[in-house]
């Protein structure tokens, strides 16, 4: 099968496969919102009247949520130019870029707090974009982050068939290890459990030096 000529029956890249399920992704909003329970919500209480850069921002789930706890200046970075398309519909106010998180367009020291909901679980080398994050914050500055417990890339289903995103899996030891290693400082680490099993863990780090 193709779509607008392309055909989906591989392993896509975060842009190319986003590019393609842009118009599904608004329908799992409820079930990615689940996923993060309330854990999610303590944290999100720091950035009122922040300067906040969301990465990964896809049509703008987190950015609701930063609103929605009082962010002042919401600024959405993403890979896919189709899912920034419908975030610019949904959020006049916030500047989007399109932009690789392992490259930010931004200068040193530019944002309060920087988010990344749902979007390790496509890096391969978490170091470069934690050393990002840790260039573009200010001093004090916090990074809130989630790793989603994801073995294997989803099977996104778009008409009759599917999308497969390229996706990797990290265990949550290693990811305080490399926020560490790019000279963050973790105060909060939490997971959130189904059944018993940890299905996304909740990291807020911050920027001492």
């Amino acid at each position: 099968m193709t779509y607008k000529g392309k055909k989906i029956n591989k392993i896509y890249s975060s842009s190319e496969g986003y590019n393609l399920w842009a118009n599904y992704y608004d329908k799992t909003l409820s079930f990615l919102d689940s996923l993060e329970g309330n854990a999610l919500n303590m944290i999100l209480k720091c950035v009122e009247g922040k300067k906040v850069l969301d990465l990964g921002c896809g049509t703008g789930r987190a950015i609701k949520h930063l609103y929605d706890f009082k962010a002042k200046e919401v600024y959405g970075v993403d890979v896919s130019e189709k899912m920034i398309e419908i975030a610019k519909k949904k959020f006049k106010s916030t500047e989007f870029v399109l932009a690789d998180s392992e490259k930010l367009p931004f200068e040193d020291e530019s944002f309060d707090v920087v988010t990344a909901m749902f979007l390790i679980v496509h890096l391969g080398d978490l170091r470069k974009t934690f050393d990002e994050v840790y260039r573009v914050l200010k001093k004090g500055g916090v990074f809130i982050l989630s790793n989603i417990n994801q073995r294997k890339p989803p099977k996104l289903k778009i008409y009759n068939d599917e999308v497969i995103i390229d996706s990797f899996y990290h265990i949550p030891k290693h990811v305080i290890e490399a926020l560490e290693d790019s000279f963050f400082e973790i105060e909060i680490d939490e997971f959130v459990y189904e059944d018993g099993v940890w299905i996304n863990q909740i990291i807020k780090a911050v920027k001492r030096a």
